[in-house]
């Protein structure tokens, strides 16, 4: 299929801050990027680089006052995703060496502490894939989607405990519960077709059987139409935004449509 996406922001700054977006994709085995842009008002030297997970990056300067920044993309993307119940668990000591860091703690995903609470999860399940998928679907059936419930600061642990927050807390637990049996699971961050809500959206990927699978703790069931902007070990190392001084987000839309 292929989607139409966009993402408008209007931010407001006293003085000039130094800013790093990373709000552009990049063609990969499950999308072909046809057309993007940044653009941004006023205009602004724009720097580029690639950070250590393989993501765009866009570095700049925003002024004092208002500034807009619209980032635009048009993509052929899988309408489902690969689904395989039998894949296997992969011995630690096989996984390739740029996989071994989506084992272990971060920031926001304490996989240190919830070993037990995975073990239960999926005790009696065979295959890694079903593993996780049985981790996404507790994720699903026991947290619940609110707004305002859950800051920059909360953490894998904070949600278990609210059993409340959106789909960047959902996405931590459930990496943090995989990590703790073994399994490796980075975040992902884009657009997802059809979410409601609008808004960018993240979700996971598990290693298992030799690959990366999509698995997404807001959805009732796998969907695709998915266009990827960033992976990372959790939501520190996908921020669309990071600034370093006071910004206030002042407006944000995200579009997605079928083109």
């Amino acid at each position: 299929m292929r989607l139409q996406a966009s993402t408008f922001f209007e931010f407001y700054a006293e003085y000039p801050v130094t800013s790093i977006f990373m709000l552009r994709s990049k063609s990969e085995p499950t999308q072909i990027i046809r057309q993007e842009a940044f653009l941004t008002t006023p205009l602004l030297p724009v720097a580029e680089y690639i950070d250590g997970y393989g993501n765009i990056c866009q570095r700049t300067i925003l002024p004092a006052g208002i500034s807009t920044i619209e980032s635009s993309v048009i993509a052929e993307c899988d309408m489902d995703i690969d689904v395989d119940t039998a894949a296997a668990y992969v011995a630690i000591e096989d996984l390739p060496d740029h996989v071994l860091q989506y084992l272990l703690p971060s920031r926001y995903c304490e996989a240190d502490k919830v070993a037990a609470q995975a073990l239960e999860i999926v005790k009696d399940i065979q295959s890694a894939y079903a593993q996780v998928e049985a981790i996404r679907q507790w994720c699903y059936n026991n947290l619940l989607r609110q707004y305002g419930t859950t800051n920059s600061s909360t953490s894998a642990i904070d949600v278990l405990g609210s059993r409340t927050g959106v789909c960047r807390d959902f996405t931590h637990v459930a990496m943090a519960l995989c990590r703790s049996i073994n399994i490796p699971a980075r975040m992902v961050v884009g657009y997802l077709h059809g979410l409601k809500p609008m808004d960018l959206h993240a979700w996971f990927e598990a290693y298992v059987g030799n690959r990366w699978y999509t698995f997404d703790a807001l959805m009732k069931r796998p969907v695709g139409g998915r266009i990827i902007m960033a992976y990372g070990r959790d939501a520190a190392d996908v921020a669309f935004a990071s600034h370093f001084g006071n910004v206030v987000l002042v407006k944000m839309e995200v579009k997605v449509e079928e083109i």
